[in-house]
This record gives C-alpha cells, sequence and structure tokens, in this order.
C-alpha cells in the first residue's frame, strides 16, 4: 500500500484532521503535538480520538505521525531547557496513548558549542530517562541538515544515540530527503549507495518514516530550506525513484512542503500518478 500523507494542524481536533488527509486523497497525516514553537497543548478528547481511530480504520490508513515542537533542544547547554523539554517530551509519551499514534519523531537538537560528543550523551540519557516500557509509542530521530551545532546530520551521530539508549527496541529514524542532501548524502545521483549506507551504519530495520521535501537549496549546502515536490534542486525524478524503490516503498511519507491543503492534494496526486505497485 501507498501511504502517504502530510503535514496538517491540530487546530480543528483530530478527527478533523483525519477528514482534511482523506480531502487530499492521502491516507496518513503529521501533525505537532502541541504549538511548535510554544509549550501549549490541545486537549485529547476521548470521543475525538474514538472518531479518528473509526475513520483511520474504515479508510485503511497507514501509521500516523506525531511531531515534537521545535522549541525542544533535549541537548541545550542550560539545564532549564533541557528540564522543559524533558517535561514536554515525557507528558507528549503519555498524551499519545489516548491516540492511534504509535510514531513520535523529534529533532535530536543543537550541541550550542559542547561539541557533538557532549550532545549525543545528554541526548541519550534524556532517552534513557523518559522512555518507559508501557509506552506504546516508538521515537524516531529525525535526520538534520547540519546548520549551526545540530546534531543528526551523519548518520554515525545517529546511530551512537541508538546505541546508547536501552530500550532500542522503542527507537527508529526519520529521514528527511531535503536534510539528508543538505548534509551531504547525494540521494538525487546516488540514492542506492545511500540507502547501502543508512543500513551498513545504523539498519534499516530502524528507518520507519520518510519526510517527502525538495530543497531550496544546493547539494551539501547544510541549510533547512523546503521546497515544493519537483521544485527545488532535488527535482521530481528524484522523488520517483524514492516513492518506488523496494526498500522505500512501504513506509510512510510525508510532505513538509511550503503548501497549503490543496497544495498538497496536488503534490500527492502527483505522487500517486508515478507510484508503481
Amino acid at each position: 500500500m501507498f501511504t502517504i500523507g502530510s503535514h496538517l494542524s491540530v487546530a480543528k481536533g483530530y478527527y478533523a484532521m483525519g477528514k482534511d488527509a482523506l480531502k487530499m486523497e492521502g491516507n496518513t497525516f503529521q501533525f505537532f503535538t502541541r504549538n511548535p514553537r510554544g509549550g501549549s497543548a490541545k486537549p485529547i478528547e476521548e470521543e475525538d480520538a474514538l472518531k479518528l481511530k473509526k475513520l483511520m480504520e474504515e479508510h485503511h490508513f497507514g501509521p500516523i505521525l506525531a511531531h515534537a515542537p521545535y522549541t525542544l533542544n533535549i541537548c541545550s547547554q542550560k539545564e532549564e531547557v533541557r528540564e522543559f523539554a524533558e517535561m514536554i517530551f515525557s507528558d507528549d509519551l503519555e498524551r499519545l496513548k489516548n491516540l492511534p499514534c504509535h510514531l513520535l519523531v523529534f529533532h535530536p537538537g543543537s550541541h550550542m558549542g559542547q561539541g557533538v560528543e557532549t550532545g549525543i550523551e545528554l541526548i541519550s540519557s534524556f532517552l534513557n530517562r523518559t522512555l518507559k516500557e508501557d509506552h506504546p509509542v516508538t521515537v524516531l530521530l529525525e535526520t538534520m541538515s547540519g546548520k549551526g551545532s545540530e546534531v543528526g546530520s551523519r548518520l554515525e551521530e545517529l546511530r551512537e544515540i541508538i546505541d546508547r539508549v536501552e530500550q532500542k527496541e522503542k527507537m527508529g529514524v526519520c529521514l528527511d530527503t531535503c536534510h539528508v542532501y543538505s548534509a551531504g548524502y547525494d540521494i538525487k545521483n546516488h540514492l542506492d549507495e545511500v540507502i547501502h549506507e543508512f543500513d551498513e551504519v545504523i539498519g534499516l530495520s530502524y528507518l520507519k518514516a520518510i519526510h517527502l521535501n525538495d530543497s531550496l537549496t544546493p547539494f551539501s549546502s547544510r541549510k533547512d530550506r523546503h521546497a515544493p515536490i519537483g521544485e527545488g534542486s532535488l527535482g521530481l525524478k528524484t522523488f520517483i525513484k524514492i516513492i518506488n524503490h523496494p526498500l522505500l516503498k512501504e513506509l510512510p511519507f510525508f510532505l513538509e512542503t511550503p503548501h497549503e491543503l490543496e497544495g498538497h492534494r496536488e503534490e500527492i496526486r502527483l505522487l500517486q500518478k508515478h507510484r508503481k505497485e
């Protein structure tokens, strides 16, 4: 099954997001667990969650994806920032128990001059404190573009974090196409080689989702600038190869391109047209 959707706003409710996904002719969606620039969270009403679950079952949805807010910096040099991140993240893990959502992606964070090794240690220690056996959620590290002092632009850094996490069965990776290309992994010209390297370094069993984003900036720019599918430096042919690759095609795909609902519907239609079953 081709599982594809886009990022939607939780403001109208969870069932409403499911309805919007159907309007875009998708069968999944991504959403922020709370305000992406702040700490407030929309309450999860039981009836809303049950209606979403029923809709997903009726329309054969693939897994949906929750996204932690951008403001969380788990490896900040400031203790109060790390404590805030841990409080929010732990709360989100608890809240997701009430939704038919078992995937949560987050940006590993920026070490802010402390060094990558310190950043990795802070992230892995954080995960060892927050991941609990009774949580049904798999936590995904997002591949990053490498701007500033970001941790996670190299596959080896993500592997090192996973290696230090005790509950590895609750860990995974979300590959962002814009980010990896900007970080120096040439998925445009050498997709097979990048997939092989991912498998060698991390293991494809950890790859749980893909963010489909074209890039406004060129290869290895180390910038995080998303473009609509086919309108950036990656180009449409790259995405046709990705969605049809035998090692990737069964994963859920999520658009984070700079479009509203109608634009995402056109992108989903475009990709569906090029999908080979």
